[in-house]
């Protein structure tokens, strides 16, 4: 076994490690190629894009290029219909970072004064909610979706949670990507020159 060879195994080994926790940030995660996002029991099909410099191309959370920017909520569960939803994204001004929970947000107050998009409570008894959002500058963020769901005890509120960034490169992200690869493949290529060793002792 090559060297290229090694390598090349090396990164299809790594795909198959790393693809079952491909961009699970919070509330949103990737289901067999499809974003999903979690509303307390409930689901939602969550796309997003950037039609000014990404043509048709879906992302899912994070928003590759800072410009004007669709998410597109799609309900999967048929209750989300009939509730009020509304939408807010913040600066995500404390660092909380992917593991953000609702609780990390601080104070009614933090959370108003680091609001860079708000959307009022609307029913969408069609099940589709598109966003406008046009952002100006790079950094970390979190979307906050908040679904009031009425019921014999009184309301009772579900709400998710997804931190995103706009405009962010992962280096480390690649770079880890390519010394995995890199390990595996001349792993197998000592793995494969031992065997061979062995075996032509074994003669």
């Amino acid at each position: 076994m090559g060297l290229i060879t090694a390598v090349r195994a090396g990164v299809l080994v790594a795909a198959l490690i790393t693809a079952p926790g491909v961009s699970a940030h919070g509330g949103v995660s990737v289901e067999n190629d499809t974003c999903i996002m979690s509303i307390g029991p409930y689901r939602a099909h969550f796309t997003g894009y950037q039609p000014a410099v990404r043509a048709s191309q879906e992302f899912c959370e994070d928003i590759p290029v800072v410009a004007k920017s669709i998410i597109v909520l799609d309900f999967i569960s048929q209750p989300l219909r009939d509730m009020e939803v509304d939408f807010r994204v913040i600066g995500d001004v404390n660092g909380v970072g992917v593991n953000a929970t609702y609780a990390d947000l601080g104070s009614d107050k933090d959370v108003a004064e680091a609001t860079v998009f708000y959307r009022e409570p609307t029913r969408f008894p069609r099940g589709s909610v598109d966003v406008d959002l046009d952002f100006k500058r790079a950094g970390q963020y979190i979307g906050i979706l908040t679904a009031l769901e009425k019921s014999e005890d009184g309301p009772v509120e579900h709400i998710s949670v997804f931190p995103f960034s706009v405009g962010v490169t992962d280096w480390w992200g690649r770079l880890k990507w390519i010394v995995l690869s890199i390990a595996l493949g001349a792993g197998l290529l000592v793995w494969s020159s031992r065997t061979a060793n062995a075996k032509t002792a074994d003669r």
